[in-house]
């Protein structure tokens, strides 16, 4: 149809054209002929107008509005930072000064004043260029600027006067002047005669006076030129000849004008900024969403009344805010001090140099044909524009998540610590690195090849070349203690020596697949060992959607943010449920990695949950920093709700500091705040648990050993030496572990050791080094208890290269054959 209607208006302009070039050749005629020709062309143009079922829609006209779970108002989507208020509301001085200034006549004409219009277009013949628009035509103007448009040109006067005899044949003249006056634009995100009012002289619509009333009117000439704010003069100059109008038409008393016309103007400004309620970016989210679904569904999100329920508690939503605020607070005083003109910020400065040379400023000192030095030693002099750099750049920011693991259900997001200062979503948005809250999907994935939490591997620096003169050498806060350490305590307690060894034996595609199924679906994972330490940027909503996953068995559930959606009188338009939940891990290593991650919150990294927030609650946990404190993680699981915060500085090159920027003390206490306020109202119970694994008792290894004794004196096998010999380990395949070798466990580490960077509560990313190659060995103090038939591994060159992820340079790594790897040993 539009297409249709667009090849009529081109062949309606084509013909005019052709009948001008006639009306060139044969004056008299064409003279004649002219109100038909001028009546053919409205025709053709009247499709192209608003409806009047468009017009009527816009009669009563009702935003979206969006609710939470609790029913509370997160957000309206109005076309305008307005509040429509009604014309019994507004000032009679307003109505007045409006209809004597811009259409005295408004309630003798239909929509198109005749005489105004016809003397409108001898003045502009003459020279003196008239508008001629009646108050309706305004308002067409105003509802409809796309189809009326505001060019000069006979073609947009023809439309706006053909909306205009629309808009009067359905409005009353009390509804055109309550509508006109609710969608006129006054400067600074301030549209309709209320938002006027505040901005201007902070009152309300119904409490100005016939001078302020006049002023707000004169403006609509011009609303920059005759702005009060920045024209003072001009605007009392044009709020004097409305209130000669108003003389004029007898709305004033000719004695007051003398007085009036001498007082000054009284502007109390201040700007309006638009309601962004408690989520405002889910809410910015949804609006995108949600504009997509009228499309597609034939609705106008502006005007049709719909009303879009959530999965947001209110009550949730505001206690992550308060906890987000609190704690970023806290930490942006620390980073001011960290980041002070005489500390971090004047000590790097080959940062802060880069920081300039990719600001605006100066790529136009240098198109301006400043040098490169000039150009930066200008903008340093600058100490305004340096100290608005500075505080740009060292503006921390977080990330907040929570929802309900059982369903979906998001049920409280922060996207930043001020969505007025910065919109960037760090829930939906941002990739950051995600340091060691990564870990649990390399635990997971042993848990789910056969491994147990008491399997053991020797806490020893680790190295492991990647190929050429590369070597990766993860460490630790602590020094490796060189004894044996089981899954359990390597996850609790962080470790990354251990961790390594675990996805070196299982590789690091199986846990990049893991971590897929559990929800991290959006980011690329590259496949390489340094995942198990979180190097491939995801986002928060990523890691507490997978999260969620541990929590519900295993099962992933895709996050749900919207329930229904509902059309005027509450009629339901359509209803979303959650997704069918997906296998990503077994029940049962979902509930051993769960059991496992208890014990980081009860005597781990995330202690302090117990510790300074009081939460008794069966919760489990892991934390995350990344290299040189770059980012800030901690994730939280209940069984009715998992939450995650992320902390961090959007500008990855400026780092937070040793004692304030791990994840335990920059993100746990967003969460842990969270959780308690969120426990003390009983949100969630307290109460709640999930099935809990056996612990292993003091007796049960001798216990074990014992009945091994007894199978070996009555078993019908031959008690030959060879028959009790451990046979050796076949190399496993790739969906299981191999077989265990007792008591031999053997570790990868250099045959001299090696000089190991250490940064204190991280988990440093693969560094660079030029180490001699190592080999695999047994650890003396093991040697001795290696049985004599086991072989040893031989020291064998890199046989398998895998992809170099992208923004770490030395991530190039060459995995080994499979039966030389590292095996899980189970405690005998």
């Amino acid at each position: 149809m539009k297409a249709f209607l667009a090849r009529t208006a081109t062949l309606a302009t084509d013909n005019s054209r052709r009948l001008w070039q006639s009306v060139r050749r044969h004056p008299w005629l064409s003279v004649s002929a002219l109100p038909v020709l001028l009546l053919l062309y409205v025709m053709v143009l009247i499709p192209f107008t608003p409806s009047i079922g468009d017009i009527r829609k816009a009669k009563s006209d009702a935003p979206a509005v969006v609710l939470s779970a609790d029913g509370k108002e997160l957000a309206v989507f109005k076309r305008a930072n307005r509040e429509w208020v009604k014309l019994a509301d507004i000032s009679p001085n307003v109505v007045a000064a409006l209809v004597s200034t811009e259409d005295h006549r408004f309630y003798q004409h239909r929509g198109i004043d005749i005489r105004r219009t016809a003397s409108a277009i001898v003045q502009t013949l003459t020279g003196d260029r008239q508008g001629g628009s009646t108050i309706t035509q305004q308002l067409a103007r105003n509802l409809y600027p796309e189809a009326v448009g505001r060019s000069a040109t006979l073609t947009r006067k023809i439309k706006e006067a053909i909306t205009a005899l629309k808009i009067e044949s359905v409005y009353t003249k009390k509804e055109i002047l309550e509508t006109y006056l609710n969608t006129v634009p006054f400067l600074y995100n301030a549209t309709g005669i209320e938002m006027a009012a505040r901005t201007y002289f902070d009152k309300s619509a119904n409490a100005l006076d016939v001078l302020e009333g006049a002023t707000l009117i004169g403006m609509l000439k011009g609303t920059s030129y005759y702005n009060p704010v920045l024209n003072p003069e001009r605007a009392v100059q044009r709020r004097n000849i409305v209130l000669a109008q108003m003389v004029k038409h007898q709305k004033l008393d000719a004695s007051k004008l003398e007085a009036l016309m001498k007082r000054p103007l009284k502007i109390d400004f201040e700007r309006q900024t638009a309601q962004l309620g408690p989520a405002a970016h889910a809410t910015q989210q949804l609006r995108r969403w949600l504009v997509e679904w009228a499309e597609r569904n034939n609705y106008n999100i502006y005007t049709d009344g719909l009303v879009v329920r959530t999965t947001i508690d209110s009550r949730l939503q505001n206690f992550a805010n308060q906890a987000v605020t609190r704690q970023a607070d806290r930490l942006q005083a620390m980073a001011d001090v960290e980041w002070g003109p005489r500390a971090g910020w004047g000590t790097n400065k080959d940062l802060v140099r880069a920081f300039i040379r990719e600001s605006a400023e100066y790529k136009a000192a240098r198109e301006a044909g400043l040098t490169e030095e000039a150009a930066l030693k200008q903008l340093q002099g600058d100490a305004d524009r340096m100290q608005k750099l500075r505080q740009d750049k060292t503006r921390l920011q977080s990330g907040f998540l929570a929802l309900d693991p059982r369903n979906g259900h998001v049920k409280a997001w922060v996207g930043s610590r001020d969505f007025a200062v910065d919109q960037f979503d760090h829930v939906q948005q941002a990739r950051r690195q995600p340091g060691s809250t990564f870990k649990p999907f390399v635990y997971g994935a042993a848990f789910e090849s056969g491994a147990k939490p008491t399997d053991v591997f020797i806490d020893q620096a680790v190295e492991i070349r990647l190929g050429g003169n590369d070597v990766w050498r993860p460490t630790d806060a602590t020094p490796p203690t060189g004894q044996e350490m089981s899954l359990r305590d390597g996850l609790v307690f962080s470790k990354n020596t251990i961790t390594a060894q675990v996805i070196q034996k299982i590789g690091p595609q199986r846990v990049a697949g893991l971590a897929r199924a559990m929800g991290v679906r959006q980011s690329k994972l590259d496949e390489v060992l340094s995942l198990a330490l979180g190097t491939s940027p995801v986002t928060l909503r990523e890691m507490v959607a997978a999260y969620g996953t541990i929590a519900n068995g295993g099962s992933y559930i895709e996050p749900v943010l919207v329930t229904r959606v509902e059309g005027r009188n509450r009629v339901l338009l359509e209803e979303f449920v959650p997704r069918a939940p997906e296998p990503a891990l077994s029940a049962a290593a979902a509930r051993t990695l769960m059991d496992v991650m208890r014990g980081v919150v009860d005597r781990g990294t995330g202690a302090g949950i117990r510790s300074r927030y009081g939460i008794q609650a069966d919760v489990a946990g892991k934390t995350g920093t990344t290299q040189d404190n770059t980012d800030g993680w901690f994730i939280l699981m209940h069984p009715q709700l998992v939450a995650g915060a992320w902390v961090g500085f959007n500008d990855n090159r400026v780092t937070m500091g040793n004692s304030w920027g791990p994840g335990a003390r920059s993100a746990l206490p967003m969460v842990g705040d969270f959780f308690q306020q969120t426990i003390k109202v009983k949100a969630i119970d307290s109460g709640a648990r999930w099935a809990t694994l056996k612990e292993p008792g003091l007796l049960d290894p001798l216990l074990g050993r014992l009945g091994e004794w007894i199978n070996g004196i009555f078993s019908s096998e031959p008690d030959s030496e060879n028959s009790r010999r451990p046979e050796p380990a076949a190399p496993s395949d790739s969906n299981r572990l191999p077989e265990v070798v007792p008591h031999a466990p053997p570790v990868y580490i250099p045959e001299r050791s090696p000089q190991v960077e250490r940064f204190p509560d991280t988990d440093p990313l693969p560094r660079r080094s030029t180490e001699p190659a190592e080999v695999f060995v047994y650890p003396p103090e093991a040697a001795a208890r290696v049985p004599f038939d086991v072989p040893r591994p031989r020291a064998q060159p890199p046989t398998q290269s895998q992809p170099q992820p992208q923004g770490v340079p030395i991530l190039r790594q060459e995995a080994r054959p499979e039966s030389s790897g590292v095996p899980i040993l189970r405690q005998q």
